[in-house]
């Protein structure tokens, strides 16, 4: 009987399990077509404006390039936005950097690309600012030159916790291994609210911060001082080619307070 008992447990429980990933309703972020839904911010140009088409899209995947900047990068550091803004969600990814580096554009620039978290909207960017009050989940390639962790953060204009205390430099290197910079890799981002963020790369967790906040003294004072609750997701467009591709979103706010 105690057996008979134990059996109908577990048969419950899996199927509990499985009707949990069935609910679970991933939503696309990119329609592989256009930017729909998006809106492009360039440092130094009006919002919506996409300087040198540096944000395009061509075979299915979304890309960045520099043609149009000739050998003068000056700055145009540019990241497009979701027109919608979130608290509690699952991201995932694919990246990929290619390509050559923008001429001009500087060396620290190189093979590196992010995804910015919980990013102030791009109509409070100032015109001539070049990164958004945000966290960034940065994304590095790896060559014959340089050998970078991937995953890592940095805090434009915030702070973050690591192992429980106050992390006061501007980027943290992750744990994960090398990537070649040609080659896909998956990523994947758990933000709950300003409580925690967990950067998953290639299904290993690599890198996990908590209490996020606006810092004192960042670059719009526009934007309140204070927890970092909620915002926009926003690619990089830095100065090295990077493309993604199957970009997808879990909302977990209604399972989160």
């Amino acid at each position: 009987m105690k057996n008979s008992v134990l059996f109908i447990l577990v048969l419950l429980a899996t199927c509990a399990c499985k009707k949990t990933v069935r609910e679970e309703k991933w939503v696309s972020l990119f329609n592989g077509k256009d930017m729909d839904g998006w809106t492009v911010k360039i440092c130094g140009y009006p919002v919506g404006e996409n300087y040198g088409n540096t944000f395009y899209v061509k075979d299915s995947i979304l890309k960045t390039q520099y043609t149009a900047y000739g050998d003068t990068f000056n700055g145009r550091f540019g990241h497009l936005y979701t027109n919608q803004e979130y608290s509690h969600y699952k991201l995932r990814l694919e990246y990929r950097f290619s390509g050559s580096h923008a001429p001009g554009a500087p060396g620290w620039s190189y093979l590196n690309s992010g995804v910015m978290l919980h990013a102030q909207s791009p109509e409070s960017m100032l015109l001539n600012q070049d990164f958004p009050i945000s966290i960034e989940a940065q994304f590095l390639g790896s060559d014959e030159k340089v050998t970078n962790t991937t995953g890592n953060v940095c805090t434009p204009g915030t702070d973050i916790y690591l192992n429980g205390m106050p992390y006061t430099s501007h980027c943290a290197s992750s744990t994960s291994p090398n990537y070649p910079y040609n080659e896909w890799v998956k990523a994947e981002i758990i933000v709950l609210k300003d409580s925690i963020v967990h950067h998953i790369i290639n299904g290993d967790t690599v890198m996990t911060y908590t209490k996020m906040t606006v810092s004192a003294g960042n670059m719009n004072s526009d934007i309140p001082v204070g927890q970092l609750k909620s915002g926009r997701i926003a690619l990089q467009s830095e100065g090295h080619p990077v493309e993604f591709r199957n970009m997808e979103i879990l909302d977990l706010s209604n399972k989160y307070p």
